[in-house]
């Protein structure tokens, strides 16, 4: 029979793989000083998005990344770590973390792994400020939508020139 400790080492290192393979994104945070309520408050905010915040041991972590390859985010897992396992909408996770920062100094954000490319916290600040899907899928409507629209309003013109012409022709005769 095996040890708590290796067990839940397993557990947690099984964890983190499958979590891995399901997910669009990882965010890495260093969360030393924050309070248990505002790391609820944190974990409920992500949760609505559809991301899980794990709390993970650094050798599990370190070992784990290592197996996969992911070797430039051992780095990043220093002191208390935790993993932000994202499956929808990285934008909409990074800009939680961001925004949750600004409030609460003792929270970094250290790097992470969006599909298969490497993070840096400047690029997950700046994935922050992106627009959400929604609002970058209206504004590719609406450029699309663009030229439709100017057609059909040089239409509606020639029309009313032609109406307004046919206006003029027929006042002349009735006069």
């Amino acid at each position: 029979m095996k040890k708590l400790g290796i067990l839940f080492k397993e557990t947690s290192a099984n964890f983190i793989k499958n979590n891995l393979k399901e997910s669009n994104a990882v965010l890495i945070i260093k969360y030393s000083g924050l309070s248990s309520p505002d790391l609820s408050t944190l974990r409920q905010n992500l949760k609505s998005l559809n991301a899980t915040l794990f709390v993970v041991k650094n050798s599990v972590a370190k070992r784990v990344f290592n197996g996969l390859g992911l070797g430039s985010l051992i780095n990043a897992i220093e002191g208390p770590s935790g993993l932000v396992f994202v499956k929808d909408e990285p934008v909409g996770a990074s800009r939680v973390l961001c925004n949750f920062l600004k409030g609460h100094e003792q929270l970094k954000i250290e790097g992470g792994l969006l599909e298969d490319k490497i993070l840096e916290k400047k690029d997950i600040e700046s994935m922050a400020r992106l627009p959400s899907k929604e609002v970058l899928r209206l504004q590719v409507i609406m450029t699309l939508n663009s030229p439709i629209s100017g057609l059909a309003i040089v239409l509606n013109q020639i029309i009313k020139k032609f109406v307004y012409c046919l206006e003029q022709i027929k006042q002349k005769k009735s006069s």
